[in-house]
C-alpha cells in the first residue's frame, strides 16, 4: 500500500461510454476513461505518477519542477499536503519572484509549497548534476528526493502501467493527451496483445519520442507496447488555447456534460475526433479517450 492510498482513491477509474454521432457515422464507439475521478484533489495521471514517487521519498521532502501554470506543482502540494510530505517547487522563470502568484502557483503555495524562482538558464540545465547540486543547495534540501518535471521517471512510469492493464480487453485503441509522456510510456506498457496506444502531444517540437523510448528504457530495460504519437493537434504549443479549440471543447461538454480541461484533454479529443475523419480507425473500432485532467477554477 502506498501513502496516498490511505485516500481512498476510486481505482479502477470509471469507464464509461459516450455516444457521438460525430463518431458513431464513421463506424467508431467512444469510451471515457476517467481518470479525473480518482480523486478529488489527485487527479488522473497525476495519482498514478505521484504515488511510487511518494514512496520512493519514504517522508522525506519532494523537490521538483515546473512552470508557473504547471499541473504538476499543483499536484505534487496537494499531495504533499495530504500525506504530510514536505514539498519545494522549483519554478522556471526569475522574473517572477517579484510578482504576485498566479492562481496556480498561489494553489501551491497555499497547499504548503515552498516555491523557488530561477532563471531560464538555470532551468534549462535542471539534470546537469552540477546545477542540480547548486539547485538544492539554495533550498537546502540536499536530501531531499528529486521528482522531475512533469513527475515522469522510471517509477512513475511503473505506476502507469496499471491503467493500461484497466484498459486491456475493453478497446482497441487508447488515445491521451501527452506532456511529458511519461503516462503514455506506462499505459502502452500495460495495454493487452493488439492493442494500440496514441499520445498527443500539447507541446509543440517533436522531441517525445525519443524521451519515450528512454523513459521505457529505463522503466523496462527496453520497448513496451504498441504506441504512436501525432503531433498535430498542440494549437501552437503548451497552454495555447485558441478559440477554434475552445469552441470545440464547449460542444464537447455540452454534448456529454463533461468539463473538458483546455491545455491537455480538449487537445486529445480534437486530435480523436479528426484522426476518425481522417479514416485512421476502421469501422468496428472502440477508441478510449483517457480524461487526465478536469479545468483549474480561475
Amino acid at each position: 500500500m502506498t501513502s496516498l492510498d490511505a485516500l481512498h482513491p476510486l481505482l479502477p477509474s470509471p469507464l464509461d461510454e459516450a455516444a457521438d454521432d460525430r463518431l458513431a457515422r464513421h463506424g467508431v464507439r467512444l469510451l471515457l476513461k476517467r481518470d479525473d475521478l480518482i480523486h478529488p484533489e489527485l487527479i488522473g495521471n497525476k495519482w498514478r505518477k505521484l504515488a511510487p514517487n511518494l514512496d520512493a521519498a519514504a517522508g522525506r521532502p519532494i523537490v521538483t519542477f515546473g512552470g508557473a501554470y504547471s499541473n504538476h506543482l499543483r499536484a505534487t502540494a496537494a499531495a504533499g499536503r495530504l500525506v504530510g510530505v514536505p514539498t519545494i517547487g522549483v519554478v522556471r522563470g526569475e522574473e517572477l519572484a517579484g510578482r504576485p502568484l498566479n492562481p496556480s502557483l498561489a494553489r501551491c503555495a497555499a497547499d504548503g509549497m515552498r516555491l523557488h524562482f530561477v532563471d531560464r538558464s538555470t532551468y534549462r540545465r535542471k539534470t546537469d548534476p552540477d546545477i542540480l547540486a547548486a539547485v538544492l543547495d539554495a533550498v537546502d534540501a540536499r536530501e531531499a528526493c528529486v521528482v522531475p518535471e512533469g513527475g515522469s521517471n522510471a517509477a512513475a512510469v511503473r505506476g502507469c502501467v496499471a491503467l493500461g492493464a484497466e484498459l486491456r480487453g475493453r478497446a482497441d485503441v487508447v488515445a491521451l493527451a501527452c506532456g511529458t509522456g511519461g503516462t503514455l510510456a506506462g499505459l502502452a506498457a500495460g495495454l493487452g496483445p493488439g492493442q494500440r496506444a496514441v499520445g498527443v502531444p500539447v507541446l509543440k517540437g517533436g522531441f517525445l519520442l525519443d524521451d519515450i523510448r528512454a523513459l521505457q528504457e529505463r522503466a523496462f530495460g527496453g520497448p513496451r507496447g504498441d504506441w504512436l504519437l501525432d503531433d498535430r493537434f498542440h494549437f501552437g504549443g503548451y497552454a495555447r488555447v485558441p478559440p477554434a479549440l475552445d469552441a470545440f471543447a464547449d460542444d464537447f461538454e455540452d454534448r456529454h456534460g463533461l468539463p473538458v480541461e483546455r491545455l491537455y484533454v480538449a487537445k486529445m479529443l480534437y486530435g480523436l475526433l479528426t484522426l476518425t475523419e481522417e479514416g485512421a480507425f476502421p469501422k468496428g473500432t472502440t477508441l478510449a479517450a483517457v480524461i487526465t485532467g478536469r479545468p483549474f477554477p480561475e
